[in-house]
């Protein structure tokens, strides 16, 4: 387990980890390479432990969140765009 007391965590910071934790174990990392990961993307996040209340005004950064995973392909966006359009087409017309 990496170093540090996850007391200071919020119950929904520990839903978070275990999650991300999750995810990454999914896609065939390593269990203590999961729970680094997770517990980075949190701090990125939410700028470390803190109890609920703390720090209040200031946004949380999302950024971690939207990397990796399967991004789709240009020919594939592209041809969901067209589909779309056309099942619109079709219902309007």
């Amino acid at each position: 387990m990496p170093r540090g007391d996850k007391n200071a965590y919020t119950d929904k910071q520990k839903r978070q980890a275990e999650h991300i934790e999750e995810s990454y174990e999914d896609r065939g990392v390593s269990k203590d390479e999961a729970e680094g990961r997770a517990w980075a993307t949190v701090n990125r996040q939410d700028g470390g432990g803190k109890k609920s209340g703390s720090g209040r005004g200031q946004t949380p950064d999302h950024s971690p969140s939207r990397k990796g995973g399967a991004a789709q392909s240009h020919e594939a966006r592209s041809a969901a765009a067209k589909k779309g359009w056309q099942t619109r087409r079709a219902k309007a017309g």
